[in-house]
């Protein structure tokens, strides 16, 4: 008789983990609402992708090539960083806002736009999905 438990083939590494989805959906929000406008003002929408919105667009692209890595440390820097980064830009753009708001008088003229709103989001789905990620050793 042959013995079979020596030509079993190896077993492979799955590519995506426990975080996976989250991430890429974090990655997504933060990465279209980079690109869309951020400020709504009277005379128009000021666009994410001129200023701020590039660097949370590259925290994005992290996150997402997180999603793609099987290990899980990396995993979780790959999603806790870009999170935190995003969460702390959209912040201090929301400050500007209130800064700008209160020094002109114009409350109520200059809003938060769509896309400051989904990198938002997409920060608090990277930050849960991280922690998700901790709580699971």
């Amino acid at each position: 008789m042959a013995d079979t438990a020596s030509t079993a083939a190896p077993a492979r590494r799955r590519i995506l983990h426990a975080g996976s989805i989250g991430m890429i959906v974090g990655g997504l929000l933060a990465l279209v609402g980079s690109l869309l406008p951020w400020v709504i003002t009277p005379f128009g929408p000021l666009s994410g992708a001129a200023g701020p919105g590039l660097w949370t667009l590259s925290a994005a692209f992290i996150a997402i090539a997180g999603a793609l890595l099987p290990y899980r440390k990396v995993a979780i820097a790959h999603c806790l960083l870009p999170g935190l980064a995003v969460a702390i830009i959209v912040g201090w753009q929301l400050v500007r806002l209130a800064t700008l708001s209160a020094s002109t008088g114009a409350w109520g003229q200059l809003m938060p736009g769509i896309g400051m709103v989904m990198a938002a989001g997409g920060a608090v789905v990277l930050i849960r999905t991280g922690m998700r990620l901790v709580a699971l050793r």
